[in-house]
């Protein structure tokens, strides 16, 4: 099908929803709601599908134009004409842009889990540096950020974390997180100034609500225990911690943050959840393989993504082979943006690659 062929279908899905939405039998029913919302989602698309078509109608009348009447108005013409002509490639490939289909998470807030992975201590340190980088980040996209696990070591480091962040395209940029983060530097641990290599492990998964994905009492145990770690004001004191376990599918997930055991229990479903509905999206992105290659941010989450290079200043994102020599700055949010933004483009040109196929 042509690029016109599809954008010819947009419009006409756009206006027969307009109109099975004015005669509809029952306004607020489920289906009413469906209809509203695909209405709703091609409006935007059927808007820049006629901006295209008034510039491509212009650029005709001004061809038209500059060869012919006097030498100004031709003159005035050739020049709208060429900068209109300069143009029509970006308006064209704002529509393809538009027509791709959605990742259907993408408009979901996202849950951010850090684990260290090899490097001991060292490992805990640098996974604690990425969760403060991820909230310093949301705080400049303008998120909302919440704690929902944070399990501290005695030297400051974290063995298990989890981060709500709330606000228009959390996970469609987050979502590339996942994988393996690198670091090389020289320990505070080690005396003899070597430089080691330790890895921490970043999931990003989108919230679920209830109804994306069904969690049914009879499927969990729940238990409770008491809170541990370092520095905590109710350690050992109250069996506040709780302890989920998913029994269809064995997921465990705790939480000891909070005082209350309600609070603990609420924070625990909503990371059983978003995991639950992960793995539900997991199973359609392999089953769709061939989309899912041409995807920057699908790849397996036991794969290094990126290094973290201290004695070089050097940051670099192995999956587009780009390094800023900024470290300091990508830490502390202010040009993690300039990576992520590197990797959606990237992404995007796939998708679109393949969409021209």
């Amino acid at each position: 099908m042509s690029l016109d062929q599809k954008l010819a279908t947009v419009v006409a899905r756009h206006a027969e929803l307009s109109q099975l939405i004015a005669h509809h039998a029952q306004p607020g029913g489920e289906d009413y709601r469906r209809k509203m919302k695909e209405y709703a989602d091609l409006t935007p698309v059927v808007e820049s599908i006629g901006a295209l078509e008034k510039a491509r109608r212009e650029l005709g009348d001004l061809e038209a134009l500059k060869d012919s009447g006097d030498a100004e108005m031709r003159e005035m013409a050739a020049a709208e004409f060429y900068e209109l002509r300069d143009r029509l490639p970006q308006l064209e490939r704002q529509v393809r842009i538009m027509l791709l289909p959605k990742d259907v998470a993408d408009e979901k807030n996202a849950v951010v889990e850090l684990r260290p992975g090899t490097g001991g201590e060292e490992a805990a340190l640098f996974a604690a540096e990425l969760f403060r980088m991820y909230q310093r980040y949301a705080e400049l996209m303008g998120w909302r950020t919440e704690v929902l696990e944070f399990d501290e070591t005695d030297l400051g480091g974290l063995s298990a974390a989890s981060l709500l962040v709330s606000g228009a395209g959390a996970y469609a940029h987050l979502k590339y997180e996942s994988g393996v983060h690198r670091v090389q530097r020289v320990p505070v641990t080690e005396g003899g100034g070597r430089i080691h290599t330790s890895a921490a492990t970043v999931a990003v998964l989108p919230e679920a609500e209830d109804v994306d994905v069904a969690v049914e009492d009879k499927d969990l145990r729940i238990d409770t225990f008491r809170a541990s770690g370092a520095g905590g004001q109710h350690v050992n004191k109250t069996e506040s911690a709780i302890r989920i376990t998913h029994l269809p599918t064995g997921l465990v997930v705790q939480c000891q943050d909070e005082k209350s055991q309600h609070k603990n229990k609420a924070k625990a479903l909503k990371v059983l959840r978003a995991r639950l509905y992960d793995m539900q999206l997991q199973a359609q992105q392999k089953a769709e393989a061939a989309e899912r290659k041409s995807q920057v941010g699908s790849g397996d989450r036991s794969e290094r993504i990126r290094t973290y290079n201290y004695p070089q200043n050097r940051v670099t994102d192995h999956r587009i082979n780009l390094t800023l020599y900024k470290l300091e700055q990508v830490l502390s949010g202010q040009a993690l943006g300039e990576i992520v933004d590197a990797l959606r483009a990237e992404d995007e040109a796939a998708k679109l690659a393949a969409f021209a196929a």
